[in-house]
C-alpha cells in the first residue's frame, strides 16, 4: 500500500492570534513540507484545487511542478482537479510538462468538487454540475488512452476536435487518472465500469459504513472486465501525528476551519466533543501518537484492502513547526510500520 499526504494551502487565521498567514509565505511552507515528505520517503504527495479566501493553490498543477524541481521520489499529484470546470486538453498539456519535469511522477485526480466558487468563475452554469463532469471525463480518458495523438472528439459541453495531436508527451507511457468520491454509488459505479482508480473520502463518522460502497466498486470493476491486477482504491481521510497531547493542540486549529467552512453551509458549530468522538478508532479522524495511528490504518486495511492511503495534514492552517513534525512522525514511524506489517 502506498502512503502519503494532502493539502489543501488553508489560509485559515490562527485561533490564537486570529492573523491569517501570508500566501507567500504559505505557498513557501508547503514547498518545505513537500521537500520533507519525500526525504522521509513517503510515496506519494497530492494537492487540491479551490478559488476561495481560505484556500491558497488555485492550480494544483503549478504547485506541482515547484515541488518537481526539489523533490527526487515522490509522486505528485492532484486531489482534486475540478474537472468539470476545467479544460480536459489543458489538462493533459500541464500534467505532461509536470511528468517530465519529475521525471514521470505525475498523476490526475478528478473530481466534481464541493465547492462551487469555480462555475461562475469560469463561465460554467451550475445546471450542467453532473452533465460537465460526465462529459469532460469521457473526453479526458480519450486523450489519455491515445496519448494525445490524433484526437477526434464530438463533445456536447466541451470543444469539438478532429485529428488534433498534443504536445509534449508524458514521460510514463499514460499519465495515471484517478476519481475521487464521497459516498455517491452513482460515481462510484461510473469509475467502476470505466476501470479508474478510485479514491474515497472518509472525512467524518464511522469509515466502516464505507464498506459496501468499496465492494460495490470491486465487484463493478470485475462485472466490467477490468484487470484485477491494476484495481486501485484510495482512502483520504485527515490525518496529524504527534504526541499524547496531539488531540488538544491540534483541535483548536482543526475546528476554525471547520466553523469557518461552517458558515457557508448552516453547520452548527464545531465542538471538541465531535472532535475528539471522530478521532476515537472507530472514527474517521486520524489524530493522535503514531502507534495508534498504525493500528488504525492497518485496521482498514482488514477491512477495505485499499492500495493507496493519503492523510490531509494542513485543515486550519496549524503551524509550520507542527505539519513538520506530523509529517516526519508518518514517514520515519507510522510508514515503516504499516509496511512492515503489510509485508510491502
Amino acid at each position: 500500500m502506498e502512503l502519503g499526504i494532502s493539502m489543501f494551502g488553508d489560509l485559515t487565521p490562527n485561533p490564537h492570534t486570529k492573523q491569517a498567514i501570508a500566501p507567500s509565505k504559505r505557498l513557501n511552507e508547503m514547498l518545505e513540507q513537500v521537500k520533507l515528505a519525500d526525504e522521509v520517503g513517503l510515496d506519494v504527495f497530492e494537492i487540491g484545487e479551490h478559488h476561495r479566501e481560505d484556500y491558497v493553490v488555485t492550480n494544483p498543477q503549478l504547485f506541482l511542478s515547484a515541488a518537481a524541481a526539489i523533490t527526487k521520489n515522490i509522486k505528485l499529484g492532484s486531489a482534486v482537479t475540478v474537472l468539470s470546470s476545467s479544460d480536459p486538453i489543458r489538462l493533459f498539456e500541464d500534467f505532461s510538462m509536470l511528468d517530465n519535469i519529475s521525471n514521470g511522477r505525475a498523476h490526475i485526480m478528478a473530481g466534481r468538487g464541493s465547492f462551487i466558487e469555480s462555475f461562475p468563475l469560469f463561465g460554467f452554469d451550475l445546471k450542467n454540475y453532473d452533465a460537465l463532469f460526465e462529459d469532460k471525463l469521457l473526453m479526458l480518458l480519450e486523450v489519455l488512452h491515445k496519448n494525445g495523438t490524433d484526437i477526434s472528439w464530438e463533445g456536447r459541453l466541451t470543444q469539438s476536435l478532429k485529428n488534433v495531436n498534443l504536445f509534449p508527451k508524458p514521460v510514463q507511457a499514460q499519465l495515471p487518472l484517478w476519481i475521487a468520491v464521497g459516498g455517491t454509488p452513482a460515481s462510484v459505479l461510473r469509475a467502476a465500469r470505466l476501470g479508474v482508480p478510485i479514491m474515497f473520502a472518509i472525512i467524518g463518522g464511522l469509515p466502516i459504513n464505507f464498506k459496501p460502497l468499496i465492494d460495490y466498486y470491486k465487484e463493478n470493476y470485475l462485472a466490467a472486465g477490468h484487470d484485477p491486477l491494476k484495481m486501485q482504491v484510495g482512502i483520504n481521510s485527515h490525518v496529524f501525528v504527534g504526541d499524547a497531547k496531539i488531540k488538544d493542540d491540534y483541535y483548536p486549529f482543526y475546528a476554525a476551519q471547520m466553523d469557518n467552512i461552517g458558515k457557508d453551509r448552516g453547520w452548527a458549530p464545531f465542538s471538541k466533543e465531535v472532535f475528539l468522538n471522530t478521532a476515537r478508532p472507530e472514527g474517521a479522524y486520524f489524530m493522535d501518537e503514531p502507534n495508534e495511528v498504525i493500528d488504525k490504518i492497518l485496521q482498514q486495511h482488514e477491512w477495505f484492502g485499499h492500495t493507496r492511503f493519503v492523510g490531509q495534514m494542513d485543515v486550519g492552517a496549524p503551524d509550520h513547526k507542527m505539519i513538520m513534525k506530523s509529517i516526519e512522525l508518518f514517514g520515519t514511524k507510522v510508514a515503516p510500520e504499516v509496511r512492515k506489517a503489510l509485508k510491502v
